[in-house]
């Protein structure tokens, strides 16, 4: 990888770990549902009316939207609302990945290697010692919430999977497009239009500027450099940098926000980016082939080597 993109791998897992700061500036005005559909609202205009259509079947935008956009967002941005410090939500989240596996299994009928199953426990083992440590008069449902973020995420990256967008900025403003008017429904439904225009009518600057760093560095730019990258090199190169968000998180949070770091929240993170980072891993090991044109059941393909894009 180019020093050039490098820095822009490194650059987009900052913006992503600072955003959970910034959301939680943005919660401490906005409701929490009505804060992700202005989100969403800010990701897909004007962008949608400069970009072609998603490129793949609209099935697939409309599953993700769901998933990534209603569900994740909403349990997410109702976890933080209701007590989870955004360094740790941004920990906490990284459980998409043992999700994702999971679902992966369960939908796609893939086969888990040993050291992904090994990663999936040491990740569950890191997500045991956070609720160790948030302790009896720490918010637990806050915690289930982001769990339940967590477990969305990992059904719309299988989603995603299955429909493999060419073009993953495209891709994410029809997403966000999608998912505004249900965020507004579900906000007007749960939180009151009248809750939610006190808070539009009475909008303060770092409010405002919450919303547009989410929805602008978070998404568009986040999403369009991030997809770039992908692009460029391979999901198996670029993917290990998501790793750094929650640490960019954690020290964002401190920083801003005084969130301590407890050694034993430092031990659920060393714990949970251990287990991610084993999943990531390919197992290189040769291919055991029988003899003739054709390998034994059971048996590990060959790896290839990833394409770059022309």
């Amino acid at each position: 990888m180019s020093s050039r993109h490098l820095l822009l791998a490194l650059g987009v897992a900052l913006i992503w770990g600072v955003n959970f700061v910034v959301i939680d500036v943005g919660l401490a005005h906005f409701p929490p549902l009505l804060f992700s559909a202005l989100r969403f609202l800010v990701a897909a205009v004007p962008a949608i009316f400069f970009l072609r259509s998603p490129g793949v079947p609209w099935r697939w935008v409309a599953l993700v939207a769901l998933f990534l956009g209603v569900v994740k967002f909403s349990l997410l941005f109702s976890g933080m609302a209701a007590g989870m410090p955004p360094g740790l939500s941004s920990l906490v989240l990284q459980a998409q990945a043992p999700f994702t596996l999971v679902f992966a299994v369960l939908l796609l009928r893939e086969r888990l290697t040993r050291r992904q199953v090994l990663g999936m426990v040491v990740a569950l083992v890191g997500l045991g010692v956070i609720a160790l440590d948030l302790g009896a008069t720490s918010p637990l449902g806050a915690f289930l919430l982001l769990l339940g973020a967590a477990a969305a995420w990992g059904v719309s990256n299988v989603v995603m999977r299955r429909a493999a967008p060419p073009d993953m900025l495209r891709f994410m403003v029809w997403v966000s497009a999608l998912a505004v008017l249900p965020l507004c429904a579900l906000s007007a439904l749960f939180e009151g239009p009248q809750r939610g225009w006190d808070a539009l009518r009475t909008v303060t600057w770092p409010a405002a500027g919450s919303v547009l760093f989410v929805g602008l560095m978070a998404t568009v730019v986040g999403f369009g450099v991030w997809g770039g990258l992908i692009r460029t090199y391979s999901a198996s190169t670029v993917a290990p940098f998501s790793l750094l968000v929650p640490v960019f998180g954690m020290a964002a949070a401190a920083v801003f926000t005084g969130e301590r770091l407890t050694p034993l929240r430092i031990l659920a993170a060393a714990l949970i980016i251990a287990g991610v980072l084993s999943g990531l891993v390919r197992d290189r090991r040769p291919a055991v082939r029988a003899p003739g044109p054709s390998s034994t059941p059971g048996s590990t393909p060959p790896a290839r080597t990833p394409s770059r894009a022309r």
